[in-house]
């Protein structure tokens, strides 16, 4: 897909599997599990989706995935499958290395989403995109660091702390136009600083919504994840977006739906809902090409 001067195109990291009654909150399973069918042990299917933005001499990832570095308990706690797609292969696909990202925006530093910013090589751990500027917020890092016993599960320091070391953290303060025609938006219902992507041209607007909308299934108000440490602010946070998103025709980009990468947004008398589905066809052919100038 093209928006203004960019190419946006899926990357799947992987799979995994998250608690089905964690994930829809107090929304009964009677209901969430029409759309998303648990598992043996009550977990749904989710995948890890990022976002490559490629354009304006950038080649921009949002978000990627758990990574390589979790054990064999980890991996079978999560279901984590990583046959089919990972970072390296589905950036491969397209004719694209790691070494080929200019910047990685972390929407924030749950495992499942900035995991893949790093590998082990030998004894070390070190960067993944080792040419990449990685942008977090300044807040969800300082929340990651004095993280509390409710999400602590969720902070691995081995994800983000190596990218610091190296020098290719940028803390950001609040939103920001990172690169014409990429804003930055902040939400903290689900965890304080995280960002979404907004990319727009003015006729055409896709936001990356991370895990303020998750999947589809959570485009309705009251569909909120138990996982948000606030979850009246993601609540008023999404009476906030989805009216515009709606009515100005935005694309929701979701990062963890399995079916579906993008929908527009649906309204009725019961409220929001998953509207037209939007396909994002893989960019085929020869990269594009430009001079990079990251870090």
């Amino acid at each position: 897909m093209r928006i203004g001067d960019y190419i946006l195109t899926p990357i799947v990291t992987g799979d995994f599997r998250l608690d089905g009654g964690a994930m829809f909150g107090v929304v009964p399973r009677v209901l969430w599990e029409k759309t998303n069918p648990p598992d043996e042990k009550n977990r749904i299917q989710m995948t890890m989706r990022a976002l490559l933005i490629q354009g304006n001499k950038r080649r921009i990832l949002v978000d990627d995935g758990v990574g390589d570095k979790y054990d064999s308990k980890f991996a079978q706690m999560f279901h984590i499958d990583h046959s089919q797609k990972s970072v390296a292969n589905s950036l491969g696909e397209i004719g694209l290395s790691v070494e080929d990202i200019t910047d990685v925006i972390l929407t924030h530093l749950h495992f499942d989403h900035c995991g893949g910013s790093t590998k082990r090589k030998g004894s070390e751990i070190v960067p993944t995109f080792p040419r990449a500027r990685y942008y977090v917020q300044k807040e969800q890092y300082d929340h990651a660091l004095s993280r509390n016993e409710r999400d602590q599960a969720s902070y691995f320091p081995e994800n983000f702390e190596p990218l610091r070391k190296a020098g290719q953290l940028e803390l950001l303060s609040g939103p920001a136009t990172l690169y014409p025609g990429i804003e930055i938006l902040i939400v903290g219902g689900h965890t304080p600083g995280q960002q979404l992507v907004k990319v727009s041209d003015g006729a055409a607007t896709v936001l990356y919504c991370a895990d303020l909308v998750p999947t589809a299934s959570h485009i309705p108000l009251p569909y909120i994840m138990a996982y948000d440490l606030f979850p009246v602010t993601t609540l008023e946070e999404k009476k906030r977006l989805l009216p515009q998103a709606h009515d100005e025709g935005w694309i929701l980009f979701f990062e963890h739906d399995p079916l579906r990468a993008a929908t527009k947004v649906g309204k009725s008398e019961k409220g929001f809902s998953m509207g037209e589905e939007i396909s994002f066809s893989l960019f085929s052919g020869k990269p594009i090409e430009f001079g990079m100038g990251a870090k």
